[in-house]
């Protein structure tokens, strides 16, 4: 089969790369120990629902389901696994799942070997997870599988005629949660109707993490005396280059910079960038703070907590490969500005149409709407508040996919 000999070229192509990639040489090591983890941790008398995220995005829009499991139905247990290490190295010690591990190559012997050890009680694929003899085994022995949050396009394999064999993967799911309309109706035209549109569980995620966010004291600090404050998240140089020689002839405005990369490299090219008084996170007090005009954010895991604090938010890598999470910025009811590449996140077109998202091209079109919120308070606040809106208006993903699988669930085991 043609799938299969992908998968061992594939294989070898990691093996060969290994050499040259910790990030490839952790994933192949991950995956050669996941046997060897389950076997010392799965408890044969318990219940598995087995949750697979590839990376750490994925994992993000799996994590309302994996806490709403734990914290509604207790007598089950929680295998997590993921394929990058973007995702396993971030996320190995959460403590929301009882069993962490990578997912090990989709080779038959894996597959099976795998489910011998786990043998869930049921199974979710997060977003973009298609693996054909996992799939085919879990369907072999009646496990209910699921797709969760997933959104399908025309230009997919699925959908193309020399897909047509491969699209048989999409058979061996129980029910698909998708997104939106398009991705129903393309599932329907190759002949698959249990599906179910329900948004995407990132909307409660993000909600879920405005409720826990932190609170901030130097970044507050650097607050409370600001005009108006802005915050970037994610940015990369081409942002950075957008939106700082904006803030540099401005000084009604006070900017929080959390770059998406923080080595020290970047982080001076930033600075070198600046004309104003400048402090990093970590080595700041919040004293230091009050005095300055830009935070650079030189560590990781504060960001969904910042935007709290910003009038405005920007949303870097749209001058990239593609946008990061607007979702986080927007759930604090602030306008978010990105760049031109946003054409494949629905949340970004849906926050266009709202009103509280704004594409922009160049910093000629970046002067123009800062100014615009800059004059116009009652529109900053309008903008903002579209932005929110939207945000709440698409929650409800999880409950949805809860309640239908176990009650599925339910009805196979009674």
């Amino acid at each position: 089969m043609l799938y299969n000999l992908a998968i061992y070229l594939y294989l070898l192509g990691v093996v060969v790369a290994s050499f040259f990639s910790s990030k490839v040489r952790k994933m192949w090591r991950g995956e050669r120990e996941a046997f060897d983890v389950l076997k010392r941790k799965v408890d044969a008398s318990a219940k598995y629902v087995w949750v697979h995220a590839a990376s750490l995005g994925e994992f993000e829009q799996g994590r309302p389901i994996i806490e709403n499991i734990k914290a509604n139905h207790p007598d089950y247990r929680i295998l997590l696994t993921f394929f990058s290490p973007s995702g396993y190295e971030v996320r190995k010690d959460y403590k929301g799942a009882d069993i962490i591990c990578y997912l090990p190559l989709d080779t038959p012997i894996n597959a099976l070997r795998f489910l011998r050890l786990v043998r869930p009680v049921m199974a979710f694929f997060i977003k973009y997870e298609f693996w054909y003899n996992y799939l085919h085994i879990l369907k072999h022995r009646h496990i209910p599988t699921y797709s969760v949050s997933s959104i399908f396009r025309p230009d997919q394999i699925f959908f193309r005629w020399y897909g047509r064999h491969y699209a048989g993967v999409l058979r061996c799911f129980t029910h698909f949660f998708v997104q939106n309309e398009q991705s129903r109706q393309l599932l329907a035209k190759i002949g698959i109707t249990d599906v179910s549109i329900v948004g995407d569980t990132r909307f409660d995620r993000v909600l879920q993490i405005r409720d826990q966010s932190k609170r901030l004291p130097i970044v507050e600090a650097f607050a409370q005396k600001a005009n108006h404050v802005f915050v970037a998240g994610s940015s990369w140089a081409p942002d950075e280059d957008i939106f700082i020689p904006y803030f540099n002839a401005h000084d009604n405005w006070r900017i929080v910079i959390a770059p998406h990369v923080i080595d020290e490299e970047h982080l001076q090219q930033i600075e070198q960038k600046l004309a104003m008084p400048t402090v990093r996170y970590t080595r700041t007090t919040p004293e230091a703070a009050a005095s300055a005009r830009c935070l650079i954010i030189d560590c990781f895991g504060l960001l969904s907590s910042i935007y709290h604090y910003g009038e405005v938010a920007y949303v870097g890598g749209g001058f990239g490969q593609g946008i990061h999470n607007v979702l986080e910025a927007a759930v604090w009811d602030v306008p978010v500005i990105f760049g031109p590449k946003n054409n494949h996140f629905r949340e970004a077109q849906d926050l266009k149409l709202s009103g509280g998202g704004f594409e922009i091209a160049d910093s000629h079109a970046f002067a123009t709407l800062i100014d615009n919120f800059s004059d116009d308070k009652h529109y900053l606040k309008f903008c903002g508040d579209k932005a929110g809106q939207y945000v709440k208006s698409q929650a409800g993903a999880t409950n949805a996919v809860l309640s239908e699988t176990f009650k599925e669930l339910k009805e196979l085991r009674s």
